[in-house]
């Protein structure tokens, strides 16, 4: 079980890799060293670099990596199927409640209406 969990794990990431375009940055970091390599048996390693980076030498393998990214770019530039929208959300319902009109009650709190006195605070203790 452990081994099949291990698989699928190195299945998934190779299938990330290769859809955000690592197969191309693997395939010109190979195109680039065998290129060193091929150029420092002629020159000295910094003019190897020099040649190899500079974009005017480049490899058959370039030429291939090149072409990938391309063709990948100009799919992904494809116009697509219109998508349908399900949700509408130009027609929103509301929920009103009907207004329903309410009779406060009416008191007067006039002095003359009131006729009991404040309450007296209770005494006080002669402890505290």
């Amino acid at each position: 079980m452990n081994v099949l969990r291990c698989i699928a794990r190195a299945v998934t990431i190779f299938a990330l890799c290769c859809a955000i375009g690592l197969q191309w940055l693997a395939l010109q970091s190979i195109a680039w060293t065998a290129m060193i390599v091929d150029y420092s048996k002629h020159y000295s390693l910094g003019q190897a670099i020099v040649q190899t980076l500079d974009g005017a030498h480049p490899c058959s393998l370039c030429y291939i990596v090149s072409k990938g990214k391309a063709c990948e770019k100009r799919s992904d530039l494809q116009p697509l199927a219109p998508k349908f929208d399900i949700i509408c959300t130009k027609r929103a319902i509301t929920l009103l409640r009907p207004f329903v009109h309410f009779q406060y009650l009416v008191s007067d709190f006039s002095f003359s209406e009131i006729r009991r006195s404040p309450p007296v605070p209770p005494p006080r203790s002669f402890l505290s």
